[in-house]
């Protein structure tokens, strides 16, 4: 193998860190400013020698697919809860290896300034898996638009609203399809990084934004159990945590909107 094109500090940086010369790196995203940011520090991993190419998804289920099946070494686009869920469900073996960025999530209206002015029998768009679901009904609760069952917490489906004074009328949407239907109901869950790549309406225009209380669904960094370990994982985990060019996408990404997300593992 040819080293003559090699920089002396990428060598250096390769040997200090452990990362043998292999194929690339395949990391799962979906698109946005998850896909965005992982773009920013694989450019910046290739200063060190480290290869990494991103593979973009358009669901939530792919991913972990992929990764289980070996065609993935990682995937970035889901919080703990929804791991976990998906161990539960369909028995991956697989294991968190580093901490992102914790979207917010927002309930958006193309058609009412504020929620006093949703109608009795509203219509509202939420995400269809158990987890995201949770935690959009988590918001509507705080918005003190339903009351969910006591012990729920982010686990709550629809059938465990409580009290629903307004008798909103809820249509389950894929979470990354919630952009396409804000123009077709009265109020719906959204994921501001989707709505910035769609470009069709303002991400900061939620009448209510999560927050930093909701680490737990931070974006994790997922490996399988038999390549946690690998040093160019945690190598490349780190670059994105410390790297100033994967801030500056981020913020970029999220429209320079401080609103809209947090760097998670700064709050660890």
């Amino acid at each position: 193998m040819k080293l003559r094109n090699w920089t002396a500090g990428a060598l250096a940086s390769i040997m200090v860190s452990g990362l043998a010369l292999a194929a690339p790196l395949k990391i799962g995203v979906t698109p946005g400013a998850y896909a965005d940011s992982i773009q920013a520090a694989a450019l910046e991993a290739k200063k060190e020698g480290l290869d990494v190419q991103v593979v973009e998804f358009s669901d939530w289920t792919t991913p972990n697919l992929a990764l289980a099946s070996k065609d993935l070494d990682a995937n970035y686009f889901q919080h703990k809860a929804f791991l976990d869920n998906a161990i539960k469900e369909r028995g991956y073996a697989f294991q968190v290896i580093g901490v992102g960025i914790l979207p917010n999530i927002g309930l958006y209206s193309a058609r009412h300034k504020q929620f006093a002015d949703l109608p009795v029998g509203a219509r509202v768009a939420i995400a269809s898996d158990p987890v995201n679901q949770g935690r959009g009904l988590l918001l509507l609760q705080k918005a003190g638009l339903i009351k969910l069952r006591d012990g729920v917490g982010f686990t709550g489906g629809l059938a465990d609203i409580a009290d629903n004074p307004k008798k909103l009328k809820f249509t389950e949407v894929e979470g990354p399809q919630l952009v396409r239907v804000i123009n077709d109901v009265d109020l719906s869950q959204g994921y501001p990084h989707f709505i910035v790549a769609a470009k069709t309406f303002d991400p900061g225009s939620a009448l209510l934004f999560s927050g930093i209380e909701d680490t737990q669904f931070a974006l994790r960094f997922v490996a399988r159990k038999d390549n946690a370990d690998d040093p160019r994982l945690k190598r490349f985990v780190q670059i994105y945590q410390q790297a100033p060019a994967v801030r500056e996408q981020i913020s970029k990404s999220y429209a320079n909107n401080a609103k809209l997300y947090n760097l998670a593992w700064l709050a660890q």
